[in-house]
């Protein structure tokens, strides 16, 4: 399968995540470590991009980052390959250190800004390796809680959603931290078209921005199949009584197509629309041939779906 390119523009809000190749050690010393700080720093300082939160763990790294003028792209291809050649000239070793591509998911940023950064700060939590986030020591959580500065992290904007006076801010978000894990990895990783992280309306604003067309992925079973058929009869106006008739009237047969198309979207099996449309298997095998000529009518389907769910 062809990878999908990265969404990049100016300002756009990443959870980035690189792991090493084979799932082998990436910091072996405390030195590899503080050289890939000083790797971040000083492409920080020359890209000007904005890191909100990381974490370092001996395997891979999560970052949270925002770019500027330069794409992220450029951003980690630099960072990556400067530690990479670090790390093989150290170890003499060759070849690939990172393994392919990393992960960057293009995140809403107002809406997960804050759980985005606890979820990376109990990163070690989860793993086992220590008791509280404040227990290890190459994760920006240190840089939140007050206990160093330094100017690799940006945290303001975090703090400031905890109060305006910053001590109070810091007291605050250790509470916040002390809540313990209650960000699931689902909710994370839940991402529309394997690259996004935000609900329709941010999806929508990155199409337009971007120009592109990003597929929702929908959620198995999320409708059924009774609320599909009225959501195709809303666009259309045809029932399901109708579409059960026999018969070969164009707007009919219509409605067939998109509610087969919207029904299998949602992880309905031909089988299951042919028994409630009463119709040979091979009907609907047929209808789902025509996906691509009946984009836009099917999107109408989604659109009424979705605005149904939202009253």
């Amino acid at each position: 399968m062809a990878r999908k390119p990265r969404i990049e523009f100016e300002g756009a809000f990443y959870h980035v995540i690189i792991r090493g190749n084979q799932r082998q050690k990436i910091f072996r010393d405390e030195k590899d470590y503080r050289k890939y700080f000083e790797i971040l720093s000083g492409y920080k300082k020359q890209y000007h991009y904005r890191l909100f939160a990381y974490v370092l763990m001996s395997n891979h790294v999560h970052l949270l980052l925002e770019t500027k003028d330069i794409p992220l792209s450029k951003i980690q291809q630099g960072i990556n390959q400067r530690y990479t050649m670090y790390f093989n000239r150290k170890y003499k070793t060759v070849g690939h250190l990172f393994q392919g591509r990393y992960k960057a998911i293009l995140c809403d940023k107002d809406t997960y800004l804050l759980s985005l950064t606890k979820y990376i700060h109990y990163n070690p939590v989860r793993a086992k390796m220590t008791k509280l986030p404040e227990d290890y020591k190459w994760s920006s959580h240190r840089n939140y809680a007050g206990r160093i500065k330094d100017d690799l992290i940006e945290v303001d904007q975090v703090l400031r959603m905890f109060s305006e006076d910053k001590t109070q801010a810091m007291r605050l978000y250790r509470e916040f931290m002390g809540e313990g894990i209650n960000i699931k990895k689902e909710d994370v990783y839940r991402t529309v078209d394997q690259r996004i992280l935000g609900d329709e309306s941010f999806v929508e604003k990155i199409s337009d921005k971007t120009e592109e067309r990003i597929k929702e992925k929908r959620k198995k079973h999320e409708h059924t199949l009774e609320e599909i058929t009225r959501a195709v009869e809303t666009v259309l106006g045809i029932t399901i009584k109708q579409m059960r008739e026999k018969g070969k009237d164009r707007d009919i047969s219509l409605g067939r197509k998109l509610m087969s198309l919207a029904a299998n979207e949602y992880g309905y099996k031909g089988r299951d629309v042919s028994r409630y449309l009463r119709k040979d298997p091979s009907i609907i095998t047929r209808y789902l041939k025509e996906r691509n000529n009946l984009k836009k009518e099917a999107e109408k389907v989604f659109k009424v779906l979705c605005n149904n769910k939202c009253q």
